[in-house]
């Protein structure tokens, strides 16, 4: 059973990121964040272990071509609470070494830092996601300690890429701090984008949503774009004014920086 698969095998024309795999350690994630976007994965919010995940994942590196970027993870934390028992994600760091692939780290855990001299031996970058929704991610780590992570990450002399994402405009769009106080090698960021099931979710918390007359773009509800463009652009400017490159995902607007994601820091 394949576990590398092609990012965005849907081919969505909103998406600007180079060409690359998706890697999920871990099926499901425990975070349990209200607007996750991937609960399309059934029993999403349990996690679960991979039957056979080492061996696959050796065959499937085989295969790959030289130089290949893989994004690990696009759906399921690769830091989750087990992980410090366990020990899957580090087997499987050890694994990708070997076979000297370029790796995009993406999680919310602080777990990560366990494993920065694995990382810094290989050619990779660390993303986290800090949004300062600490309320809206239950079950992560708070955005203190991750800011402490992320700055942790720079100084072991790894590529940091803050992911600001979801930014909520009323909500979370005026977090600039969090940018300030981490100052990553980049910053990806978009506004919420929300399909059928996390709108019910976060209308709970957040009743005023169902006012907003958001704009239908395939299975998601984005927000106005003038409004969009007016946050975005806002963070944009602040990134620019502290050096720090910036790439918007999936929102259809230009961005200044050599790719969305941040792989371009890594070599």
């Amino acid at each position: 059973m394949r576990v590398i698969r092609p990012f965005d095998p849907w081919k969505s024309p909103l998406c600007t990121c180079p060409k690359k795999y998706s890697f999920n350690p871990y099926t499901g994630c425990a975070h349990g964040c209200l607007y996750c976007y991937a609960t399309y994965i059934p029993n999403f919010y349990k996690l679960r272990e991979k039957k056979g995940l080492f061996k696959n994942l050796e065959k499937d590196l085989k295969e790959l071509p030289a130089n290949s970027l893989i994004s690990m993870s696009n759906s399921s934390d690769p830091y989750p609470p087990v992980e410090r028992e366990r020990e899957i994600t580090r087997r499987c760091l050890e694994i990708l070494k070997d076979y000297d692939v370029r790796l995009m780290v993406v999680t919310k855990s602080n777990i990560v830092l366990r494993d920065l001299k694995i990382l810094s031996e290989m050619r990779s970058a660390v993303s986290i996601t800090i949004t300062g929704l600490d309320e809206f991610e239950p079950n992560a780590p708070p955005a203190e300690e991750r800011m402490e992570a992320l700055k942790a990450v720079k100084d072991y002399g790894i590529p940091a890429i803050l992911r600001f994402d979801p930014v909520i405009p009323g909500i979370n769009d005026s977090r600039l701090d969090i940018i300030e106080k981490t100052m990553p090698d980049h910053v990806v960021t978009s506004t919420l984008k929300l399909k059928a099931d996390s709108m019910a979710r976060m209308e709970k918390k957040l009743p005023w949503l169902r006012k907003v007359g958001f704009e239908k773009k395939g299975a998601y509800r984005y927000f106005p774009e003038n409004l969009r463009r007016e946050v975005l652009d806002r963070i944009r400017n602040f990134c620019e004014e502290l050096g720090i490159s910036v790439g918007f995902c999936r929102e259809g607007f230009k961005f200044p920086s050599k790719s969305c994601d941040g792989s371009h820091l890594i070599p």
